[in-house]
């Protein structure tokens, strides 16, 4: 049994020699006169080529992968930085059209001149009524700036109502849709005159004395009295004719758009015909006061 344990270290030794004979046979060969150290390295890398080119075509897609996850993980931030310098950019944008809007309509307010010339305050709307059904401004200008209750408020398109309280540093508006304003006005093409009423959300032109219709789109002006001459209010939405002797009811568009409100202008020293009769007239909601807290 030692005999046969004996025997196959013996052979395994001599194989294992053999091999190495061999090994270095083969290294000597290819040295072609090179140094052991070349022979060693050449050898080496025949050895392990195989094995290197294997494991790269393991771990190649594995890290191709990795990098992709990174590549895409890059990307979403990137994508996430831009999405919000473009949210940064479009507020910009709005912001900016918004102040050129503004400015231009200024400069639309600040071009307009009142009939015959007279003396105008430029203001802002501040804020509307107590309540959405309240027919009311607030302004940013009062006493202190020459505004008093009774003031003809216009802006670039036309009549917006009038002074019905004055405080020190504001005001407020009665537009001119309020029941309680009337106007006297003129048919510019046919230049008869009648009174406009306010109704809520239009205006009602009555002519008591007409003797020719007043058609579609004709222009209505002030004509004086309470508010100076020559101020466009509205067109007219309907024909209407007096067929019955008693003269004749139409509805007028108004030249402003009350939602849109923004600089208006107040004529002042203008002294209307009918000055003791304009006591200011709440018919709305009760008004809490001014803004700021003044006193009128």
């Amino acid at each position: 049994m030692q005999s046969f344990q004996r025997f196959d270290r013996s052979t395994s030794l001599m194989i294992g020699l053999l091999v190495v004979a061999f090994l270095l046979a083969t290294f000597d060969v290819r040295s072609a006169g090179g140094g052991i150290g070349t022979t060693m390295r050449e050898g080496a890398q025949t050895l392990f080529s195989p094995l290197q080119e294997a494991a790269s075509a393991v771990t190649r897609p594995v890290v191709g992968f990795i990098d992709a996850l990174s590549d895409i993980a890059s990307l979403r931030e990137e994508n996430e930085a831009l999405r919000l310098e473009n949210e940064q950019l479009q507020d910009q944008v709005q912001q900016f059209s918004s102040l050129q809007a503004e400015l231009d309509h200024l400069r639309e307010i600040n071009d307009l001149t009142a009939p015959e010339d007279l003396p105008t305050v430029t203001a802002q709307i501040n804020s509307p009524g107590s309540s959405t059904l309240d027919l009311v401004r607030y302004i940013n200008k009062g006493a202190d700036d020459g505004i008093s209750v009774g003031d003809a408020v216009i802006d670039e398109h036309g009549l917006v109502g009038r002074v019905d309280l004055a405080f020190r540093s504001s005001a407020r508006v009665r537009l001119i849709f309020d029941p309680n304003v009337t106007i006297s006005v003129q048919d510019e093409v046919t230049s008869q005159s009648g009174l406009l009423t306010g109704d809520n959300d239009t205006l009602i032109l009555r002519i008591f004395r007409a003797d020719e219709p007043v058609r579609e789109g004709n222009v209505v002006v002030t004509a004086g009295s309470r508010f100076p001459p020559g101020i466009v209010v509205g067109t007219v939405k309907k024909t209407a004719a007096d067929d019955t002797g008693f003269g004749l009811d139409t509805e007028v568009e108004a030249a402003i758009d009350p939602s849109r409100l923004d600089f208006v202008k107040v004529i002042v020293g203008y002294s209307p015909l009918d000055a003791e009769d304009e006591l200011p007239v709440d018919s709305g909601p009760v008004d809490p006061g001014p803004p700021t807290g003044e006193t009128p």
